[in-house]
């Protein structure tokens, strides 16, 4: 089985970081290091996001993509008023997609101008939207770019608040949606979600109902190395394991782990031209 792993962050020390960040590392993580831990654990693929801490200065990932063609696709975070030049050459060199981390910020409003242009480039592009934002306010987000006509992709299980579970409201709005089959949603970050959870009752359950409600062509895996601050007590190794725990039919795993990822982020076309 071929395995693409959808969510990891490269960083150095002495990167110049965005003015306005909950979070920087004292550490680095190159794309050397990663690359070495997708081999030791038998992971084809990569995907880099944009790490929020670094901002809309994308350069450090895209030397990364262009290094590894062949292995890495992107999610960049760029202002919505860009050139879409720059998308152009984002997209011939591995960017599949945008990603709003709206982790501690307004929610924008969509129907003003840039994003109308902005988004109308995205979906020229064919590139996906993925969105980190607690679950609550997933509505204000999907209904806007599902009208217009961008693919969806959902961080982190959507964000349900940890306590409420499967109950949580904003999940169940999550769940409503599958039938639209213009969203995906990432089967990652569970620690984030529920970090006092002392097993995996809570994710298994909102996975199994994701599973019902996107099917297994509809959902994604990130291990979302390297576990910026949970470096401690999370390893790459053991995201793979819970995933294995949250999604137990080999068959469904398969396609969670490489059909629908491989197409999603075009690992199926040819290197140099995404």
């Amino acid at each position: 089985m071929i395995i693409v792993d959808t969510h990891a962050h490269i960083f150095r020390n002495g990167l110049e970081l965005a003015p306005v960040r909950r979070y920087a590392p004292t550490y680095d993580a190159t794309a050397d290091d990663y690359l070495s831990v997708l081999d030791a654990h038998g992971v084809a693929y990569g995907v880099l996001l944009q790490p929020s801490f670094l901002g809309v200065n994308n350069e450090y990932m895209m030397e990364a993509l262009r290094a590894h063609r062949d292995r890495l696709r992107g999610i960049a975070v760029v202002d919505p008023d860009i050139d879409p030049a720059l998308l152009d050459q984002m997209d011939a060199d591995g960017v599949v997609g945008v990603r709003l981390n709206l982790q501690g910020l307004p929610i924008p409003d969509f129907s003003a101008e840039p994003w109308p242009r902005f988004l109308a480039h995205v979906r020229r592009l064919d590139w996906q939207v993925e969105i980190h934002r607690e679950s609550h306010d997933l509505p204000y987000l999907i209904e806007p770019l599902l009208a217009a006509g961008v693919t969806i992709v959902v961080d982190h299980f959507g964000r349900p608040h940890g306590d409420a579970g499967t109950a949580d409201l904003g999940f169940r709005y999550l769940l409503s949606k599958g039938s639209t089959r213009r969203i995906w949603v990432k089967l990652s970050g569970g620690y984030r979600n529920w970090p006092e959870a002392p097993d995996q009752t809570l994710p298994t359950s909102c996975a199994r109902l994701l599973l019902a409600a996107y099917g297994p062509e509809r959902l994604i895996w990130g291990s979302d190395w390297p576990h910026t601050q949970n470096e401690s007590r999370i390893q790459f190794a053991l995201t793979r394991q819970r995933f294995d725990e949250w999604v137990p039919d080999s068959s469904d795993r398969r396609i969670v782990l490489q059909d629908s990822p491989i197409r999603l982020f075009r690992f199926d076309r040819a290197a140099g031209r995404q």
